[in-house]
């Protein structure tokens, strides 16, 4: 009788788990955005700036190969891409395979991006699904970055910086007039600050996104590495 009971316990316990698998996966493609990867239906853009020196440093201590952004040019904040966003999640890879980027494009887009690899990355990853071609794409970028203006405290930091990361995010706000909290996010690695990720509408104005803020640093305080370079 013991052993019967324990049975039949033992198959309910499986049943309950299976249902709760079943229901949390159902739960999960019903969060999927009904626009799933389709060009150019999103809601807002993601700017993100990436601290170039805590990239480096990563890199470094990864033992991975010199990139061009981590030699020569001392780069700060540098662009890491423009990323079409649905209000929860985002698309991503929406054409396969990719338009071949044009090599000119690229090489137009260096100032700002200083990685070829990068380019072509967001290109594949993102570019594709803002529902734009290659050109206006990365114009959309140019535009988009010419709209913040980067912090007089972090254009040439000579020496490494303790900072809170809720500070960077004011110093964008004061810089930046119409930027509020809810439309930029500070995000870090375990020690150092690794980017600025400020939320635009689709005509480029600031715009908030709660998403982008609940996936911003936690922690007092991080590093950021001074400039490299010179």
């Amino acid at each position: 009788m013991f052993h019967s009971r324990l049975r039949s316990f033992s198959r309910l316990v499986i049943s309950l788990t299976l249902a709760a698998s079943l229901a949390s996966l159902a739960g999960g493609a019903k969060a999927q955005d009904k626009r799933q990867n389709t060009p150019g239906e999103f809601d807002f853009y993601v700017l993100s700036l990436s601290w170039s020196p805590s990239f480096c440093e990563e890199a470094a201590e990864r033992g991975g190969r010199s990139q061009m952004q981590c030699s020569g040019r001392p780069y700060a904040f540098v662009v890491h891409g423009l990323w079409p966003q649905y209000e929860n999640g985002f698309p991503e890879y929406c054409q396969r395979p990719a338009p071949r980027l044009n090599r000119s494009i690229v090489s137009s887009m260096l100032d700002l991006m200083p990685a070829p690899g990068l380019i072509f990355n967001e290109w594949d990853k993102h570019g594709t699904c803002s529902g734009l071609a290659d050109r206006s794409y990365f114009e959309t970028i140019r535009k988009a970055r010419a709209a913040i203006k980067i912090p007089a405290e972090y254009l040439d930091l000579s020496q490494a910086k303790t900072v809170a990361p809720g500070d960077v995010e004011e110093a964008f706000i004061k810089a930046n007039p119409g930027l509020s909290s809810a439309a930029v996010s500070v995000t870090c690695n375990r020690t150092r600050l690794s980017e600025v990720r400020i939320c635009l509408s689709k005509d480029l104005q600031f715009r908030a996104c709660d998403e982008i803020d609940r996936r911003a640093c936690r922690r007092d305080q991080v590093t950021m590495p001074p400039i490299r370079g010179g």
